[in-house]
């Protein structure tokens, strides 16, 4: 007997305001170097919550802040900042991110949403020359916001899950998508990556973000993030939620 449609997993977006221009997002993934780096965006500028993603037919998890509970992905904002900052800590099998892709670019295709920044860790081997970011972008985002010569593009290779959907997305529509990647460590969160990752976004966005703190707030929330990624290393044993090559 076939699964009914409320049995097969669902992700729905729910925003109290009009969103920015841009959305910044990073999800749970290997290393967390991304969702690190949006969390700091979050308290480094201040922003509040004024929204979230329902996960419905999937292992959730709720974390919590201070004894109280939040939604595992949420959406943060400031009236005057035109930035809008996704926060995923609900880890998503990349089976199921195209699912959670088309939620969130449904959600932007109707707020007006113009671009879509990612920020991603990658567990790939590389030397100490690699200990950088790099870009894949479609061109009109390529155009806007990226320089060669101080973010080069990765060579080579796929990306599958949430940031491969939001990237095919992005190539036949007039939605802008970066995706901006760095290798990752072991340790979770790798602060050195969750470091470079903020540098690049602050320099294409101009935000005014200070990392110097970032790593004492990556141990500030270690031990919080070590219990997702031992959920994760579970979930993706070949330690890999994006395929990528350099």
């Amino acid at each position: 007997m076939p699964d009914s449609p409320r049995d097969r997993p669902s992700f729905s977006v729910t925003h109290e305001s009009d969103p920015s221009d841009v959305l910044i997002a990073g999800f749970s993934s290997f290393g967390l170097a991304g969702l690190t780096a949006v969390d700091y965006l979050v308290e480094n500028l201040d922003l509040e919550q004024t929204g979230y993603v329902r996960a419905e037919g999937l292992p959730s998890i709720t974390p919590f802040k201070k004894g109280r509970p939040r939604r595992p992905i949420r959406l943060y904002s400031r009236d005057d900042l035109d930035v809008t900052v996704l926060v995923g800590e609900l880890f998503v099998p990349p089976v199921l991110g195209e699912l959670l892709a088309t939620a969130v670019l449904d959600w932007t295709e109707s707020a007006g949403v113009t671009e879509i920044a990612v920020l991603s860790g990658v567990p790939i081997p590389h030397g100490p020359d690699a200990h950088r970011t790099f870009h894949v972008a479609t061109d009109d985002y390529h155009e806007r916001r990226v320089d060669d010569e101080l973010v080069p593009p990765m060579e080579s290779g796929f990306l599958d899950g949430t940031n491969g959907s939001l990237l095919e997305r992005g190539i036949d529509s007039p939605l802008g998508v970066g995706v901006f990647v760095t290798p990752v460590h072991a340790q979770a969160p790798d602060a050195d990556a969750a470091v470079r990752l903020v540098d690049t976004i602050d320099e294409t966005y101009a935000l005014g973000v200070d990392s110097a703190p970032l790593a004492s707030f990556a141990a500030d929330v270690r031990r919080h993030y070590e219990d997702l990624a031992e959920r994760i290393e579970e979930r993706e044993p070949d330690g890999a939620s994006d395929r990528m090559y350099m």
